[in-house]
């Protein structure tokens, strides 16, 4: 029998996967591809270094470039080892996801593998609002597992007119993706669309720090319940976690003026490492 190798593009999707009873090995696709530098398709070697000095970044430095780009060369490494593998791809509507799969999928055709099957779960029964793959028990991942369909040529097609839309920031192929009806990965409108919302407005902020802005002056003052506030207050599926919010109250509060003020032990909410700790710290409007 072909061996079967399951993507998916968070922890906990893949756990619950590896847990589900479905056949198969999981592999966890690492990055953040709605953002940060690169060129459209495979990337080399400046483009992986510049990547991973991002995603440092990104985490507050709570990941170290140096155990980054060691698992981003794993990851593309691997891609080019599955031409005898089933693939199946597991992700969610969120423009975190779409923004992933649309470069798996053409990094896999670079690769080689023309033929792979995809599941995109956008609701589950009982379940709202419905973010994504996270929410499910091992048992409900299992029962999504017959909706997998192959990927046709045309997304593939698809997947890499968006991939080089998110790896150029292309505002305006953005847009003209934001209207596009009957799309090959009919999630990807919305998810662009979501990638407009996030760009500055006239204040200079983007959708999510808004949101956040908003918590924080309305009262909320514990990162839980900024959080909480923020979740409840944007349209799903939520593409951000705790890091990036984290990420945006930081940049709230480093602004001049600022428009937060951080009260705790750090200067600035840690962007890596969960919830621990977090209730040692306050946020102020500025």
């Amino acid at each position: 029998m072909t061996a079967i190798l399951h993507i998916t593009s968070g922890d906990l999707a893949g756990d619950l996967i590896a847990r589900s009873g479905i056949p198969g090995e999981v592999f966890v696709w690492h990055d953040i591809l709605y953002d940060g530098p690169r060129l459209p398709g495979w990337p080399d070697e400046e483009i992986l270094t510049a990547r991973a000095a991002y995603l440092e970044a990104a985490t507050g430095g709570g990941l170290s470039r140096a155990v980054i780009l060691p698992t981003l060369k794993t990851q593309y490494a691997r891609l080019k080892t599955l031409l005898s593998m089933h693939v199946v791809l597991w992700f969610d509507a969120c423009l975190f996801d779409q923004s992933m799969l649309c470069h798996v999928l053409t990094c896999l055709r670079i690769a080689g593998v023309g033929a792979a099957e995809l599941i995109c779960v956008d609701a589950f029964p009982g379940i709202e609002p419905y973010h994504g793959l996270g929410q499910l028990s091992p048992e409900q991942m299992a029962s999504v597992y017959p909706r997998r369909r192959p990927v046709t040529p045309d997304q593939f097609d698809f997947a890499e007119r968006v991939g080089r839309a998110f790896a150029l920031q292309d505002r305006q192929a953005f847009e003209a993706l934001g209207r596009e009806a009957d799309a090959p990965l009919p999630w990807v409108p919305a998810a662009v669309r979501r990638w407009l919302a996030e760009q500055p407005d006239e204040t200079g902020l983007g959708r999510l720090e808004r949101l956040a802005l908003e918590a924080i002056r309305a009262g909320c003052e514990t990162p839980a319940a900024i959080f909480a506030a923020t979740a409840a207050a944007d349209s799903p599926p939520q593409f951000w976690t705790d890091i990036t919010l984290w990420a945006r109250i930081n940049a709230l509060a480093d602004r001049d003026p600022p428009l937060a003020v951080i009260e705790g032990p750090e200067v600035r909410l840690p962007q890596w490492g969960g919830m621990a700790g977090l209730e040692r710290f306050r946020i102020r409007p500025g």
